[in-house]
């Protein structure tokens, strides 16, 4: 099908841009990618943005001009460019908690203008965990019997530990030496399966454990905490100096920290209008400086408000977090594409998937505007996603041959193992090749899920059975990093906060709120006495729920 050129629909309201691309929907659902490259031979330079470090293709989605101004007028009829002001100020547009949504602050520099209250307990707050980071970078910080911490475990759920957990690793390659080696580690889970094969790797004397939980009141983090506890007490004793010395607290309730037993010297401090989701840039991120030391802690910040700045500044048709917000909006809505996969090429941005995950489903997994009024129209797609080589292995085929539609980001460094990497230099050569590899996976996958058979060439096609044919026109973007540091992943994580910011403007949704995890959390504590066999009566619970907790209270009367 030829795409005819429409000329653009002259847009005052909502309503009318809406219209018009309900009126593209039926041209474009039909369209195909390979027409869409045939009709204009400069599509990459018309359909893709440089900024700094990043270079963003989304040439491969079925848009053409006309869409894409009309998604900017949507944007614009939803007052977008307000909103975002919004954003950047201490207005509580965080509106079913009464609070702002200032994450953005995290990250200004101590040169910014900007002069507030808030501001000045973000560098004070950092400065005492650089403190502590160099500290324990010297070591100088040691144990309650006076030997060097070794090993610093983050005991954390959420955005207490996706954000470090993903960073840390993505940025390996950027470790610092340390007087002693240091090693960090991650405990989330509540069952204690991490914990427990943990500790038997650990000496007590050595360990120092970060408590990170904004509320210190998640059951999750406190279990393990009680449990670590218990461990240094039975090796150490309960010396009053057992807690001072192998505790850091990261919470916005002090008063619950020193309750806990955390020293005042050792707690640092969140604030109310800090999502989780948006705390890795706090001293949340205490995992992530110790890895790789203040200064990449400050470029990894600095990253991030470079695009904020962008984000404040740049035009809609240049401005990144808003094309992503605009081509996921019209992938959902208009092209009825309900999921959305995360394909970065580089094994070090393996928890990336799973980091985007709670960003974008816990703020926009929402179904209630701002309003009150339920929405007319689906949000938030399914995001999920695994490292592109490994994924090529498990389910591309149901992206090249099923029969799901499916968006796709395509993310990869343009350099890695360059001669500055000195660890890499024996074996430099050879590890250029696997990257040159993985950068070619990664061209050819996005090429044969836009183009399907047009990729092939004329020999392949000869003949070809069906089931070995590929419709293609599945639409994606991609993402080239001129490396992954810390400043370049600090620009890609804010680029995708500001992606669910503008998504959410669009959809009227409240993206800072998640009471449906915290009800979940609610419903928990109801069962917990039962299964503690502090409480016997079922009859509140459905038959299943009774069932069940029958099953695993040994019980067998029925």
């Amino acid at each position: 099908m030829m795409i005819k050129q429409i000329q653009p629909f002259p847009v005052k309201e909502q309503a009318s841009v809406l219209e018009y691309l309900l009126s593209l929907k039926k041209q474009f659902k039909e369209a195909h990618l390979n027409e869409l490259f045939k009709a204009d031979v400069a599509r990459f330079k018309h359909f893709s943005v440089e900024c700094d470090q990043i270079v963003f293709d989304f040439s491969k989605h079925r848009i053409d001009q006309n869409v894409l101004n009309s998604l900017i007028e949507l944007a614009q009829a939803q007052d977008l460019n307000q909103w975002i002001k919004r954003l950047f100020s201490s207005e509580q547009i965080n509106c079913t908690e009464q609070r702002a949504a200032m994450h953005w602050a995290l990250r200004l520099p101590k040169s910014s203008s900007v002069v507030s209250s808030a501001f000045q307990d973000v560098h004070l707050q950092l400065e005492r965990m650089n403190a502590l980071v160099e500290k324990i970078h010297a070591g100088q910080y040691r144990g309650a019997t006076g030997e060097v911490i070794q090993d610093v475990v983050n005991i954390g759920v959420g955005g207490s530990d996706l954000g470090p957990l993903m960073v840390t690793h993505a940025l390996s390659d950027f470790k610092v030496k340390t007087a002693k080696p240091l090693a960090v580690h991650f405990v989330s889970t509540m069952d204690g399966s991490q914990l427990s094969e943990l500790l038997h790797q650990l000496r007590p004397e050595t360990t120092l454990f970060i408590i990170s939980s904004k509320s210190f009141g998640t059951i999750d983090t406190l279990s393990n905490a009680q449990t670590v506890r218990q461990w240094l007490e039975k090796a150490l004793g309960t010396d009053e100096k057992i807690l001072q010395n192998h505790f850091i607290g990261v919470s916005t309730k002090p008063e619950k920290m020193t309750e806990w037993g955390i020293a005042p010297d050792k707690q640092l401090s969140l604030w109310d209008w800090v999502g989780g989701r948006y705390s890795l840039w706090s001293c949340i991120g205490l995992p992530i400086a110790l890895s790789i030391g203040v200064e990449g802690f400050k470029q990894l910040l600095a990253g991030a408000y470079a695009i904020d700045q962008h984000f404040q500044t740049a035009p809609f048709q240049q401005n990144i977090p808003v094309l992503m917000g605009l081509l996921g909006i019209w992938n959902n809505n208009f092209l009825d594409i309900q999921t959305h996969a995360i394909l970065p090429y580089d094994g070090r941005l393996k928890y990336f998937a799973a980091y985007l995950q709670q960003l974008e489903m816990e703020s926009n997994g929402k179904s209630i505007q701002r309003n009150g009024v339920k929405v007319s129209s689906a949000t938030c797609p399914i995001v999920w996603g695994e490292v592109g080589p490994n994924a090529q292995h498990a389910f591309y085929q149901l992206l090249h041959q099923g029969t799901h539609s499916v968006s796709c980001d395509f993310i990869a460094p343009v350099k890695r193992y360059n001669a500055n990497q000195f660890t890499y230099a024996e074996n430099a050569e050879a590890l250029v090749e696997q990257h040159h590899l993985a950068l070619s996976n990664c061209l050819a996958q996005s090429r044969l899920l836009a183009f399907g058979n047009q990729a092939l060439s004329v020999d392949e096609l000869k003949d070809l059975p069906s089931y070995k044919q590929y419709e293609g026109n599945q639409p994606s973007s991609t993402i080239l990093l001129k490396e992954l540091n810390p400043y370049s992943l600090g620009m890609l994580i804010a680029l995708y906060e500001h992606k669910v910011f503008v998504q959410s403007v669009l959809w009227n949704i409240n993206p800072f709120d998640q009471w449906g995890v915290e009800k979940g959390k609610e419903i928990a504590n109801q069962l917990l006495p039962i299964l503690n066999g502090e409480q016997g009566d079922l009859s509140a619970f459905d038959t299943s729920t009774q069932g069940l907790l029958r099953i695993l209270l040994g019980k067998t009367d029925g």
